[in-house]
């Protein structure tokens, strides 16, 4: 995962694209909107397939860390 950022000065420190200023958090929110990656990619063409896949590497691996409580 080492296209993954964070930068306390960069969108508050949240998780980014290295070298970029878009968050994991917006990335995610464009594949559950139902954007291909290949269309992410052609909207921000500084964005390569491999970041794509280190954001969802991301994801599972805090999804995995995460404890769950069902009420």
């Amino acid at each position: 995962m080492n296209r993954i950022a964070y930068n306390k000065k960069i969108l508050g420190g949240k998780p980014i694209i290295k070298g970029t200023r878009i968050s994991i958090e917006f990335i995610l929110e464009l594949l559950a909107s139902g954007m291909e990656p290949e269309q992410i990619i052609k909207e921000y063409p500084s964005l390569k397939k491999q970041d794509i896949l280190a954001v969802l590497e991301y994801a599972a691996i805090t999804v995995k860390r995460e404890e769950f409580i069902f009420a």
